[in-house]
């Protein structure tokens, strides 16, 4: 038996929460990783997990062998990124999940960067507006703004967005522009962003002079991606609430007007995000330094570098 091989498996089955995950990671057949756990249960002399056809639950014994077996594993990872080669040059495979218009915006425009200078370490970009399961779907880190629920996670501020409220130009010569928030949604129709994770519409933020306002216009269009709602700011359907990153160049090429300037809502926070219990290896560190960097440069030109 390849027991470090068994013991990766049934680390990375607990983590995902089924075989198929776990053998999709780890590049092995489904049948491959099943076998793998057996054969380490019988080694063992004890069941580390209880299959039923809908779900898989890990035993107590299961829990404390994980417990003991996933420090090790760290443990070894740490030996192999402490010489000297491996930390001039760290390589392997990176997961990273992030919303679409981060993703088009500002992250894959700079990647040629960061290969240039990390040739060795290959990454897999899984794109979407939706949060993803760091643990299960076997992630290294995700990109996620706004206020953090899950304490069980690690985060790290790279970088703050600006907000901006715009329609087109022809929307404005139609409506008018707003004088008030509270306008939105009564005289101007607007286009709501829903919340990939629930459908509903997100809220309109806004602040001025140290007052601060929250509202929740009804809309004719909502849309739950980042992209797709950007457009249909370009095409007239609304007025739109945005990263500033994203319509940046369409409002100073006139193709977006800016409303409301004196309510800009307060910056949002964008975190890189990692599981406690995910190995800080040498690739993760330099990436998250050089993401900080660039993040950092892209929207907050004005800032210290830290």
């Amino acid at each position: 038996m390849d027991q470090l091989l068994a013991i990766r498996a049934f680390a990375r089955v607990v983590e995902a929460g089924n075989f198929t995950k776990a053998a999709d990671s780890l590049q092995l057949p489904k049948a491959t990783v099943s076998k793998l756990v057996q054969t380490l249960e019988a080694h063992l002399g004890v069941q580390l997990l209880q299959r039923t056809t809908r779900r898989i639950v890990v035993t107590p014994d299961g829990s404390a062998y994980y417990e003991k077996s996933a420090r090790v594993l760290r443990e070894l990872e740490d030996i192999d990124t402490s010489f000297s080669a491996a930390q001039a040059r760290p390589r392997g495979h990176l997961r990273v999940d992030l919303g679409s218009s981060v993703a088009s915006r500002l992250l894959v425009p700079a990647l040629p960067d960061f290969l240039a200078r990390y040739p060795d370490i290959r990454i897999d970009l899984g794109v979407s507006d939706r949060h993803v399961d760091l643990i299960g779907d076997n992630v290294d880190c995700v990109i996620r703004g706004g206020a953090l629920t899950d304490p069980g996670l690690v985060a790290r501020t790279i970088a703050r967005a600006g907000w901006i409220t715009c329609a087109s130009p022809e929307f404005v010569k139609r409506y008018g522009r707003p004088k008030y928030p509270q306008d939105l949604g009564e005289t101007h129709p607007v286009v709501n962003y829903l919340s990939a994770l629930t459908g509903r519409p997100l809220p309109m933020h806004f602040e001025s002079n140290g007052r601060r306002l929250q509202i929740s216009p009804r809309h004719a269009v909502g849309i739950n991606e980042s992209n797709a709602h950007f457009a249909a700011g370009l095409a007239g359907l609304g007025v739109i609430q945005t990263f500033a990153f994203i319509a940046r160049d369409a409002v100073a090429s006139g193709e977006l007007v800016e409303l409301l300037p004196r309510w800009r809502p307060r910056p949002y926070p964008l975190h890189l995000v990692y599981p406690p219990n995910r190995h800080l290896s040498q690739r993760l560190r330099v990436f998250i330094d050089w993401l900080a960097d660039r993040f950092q440069a892209q929207l907050e030109p004005g800032s210290a570098k830290r």
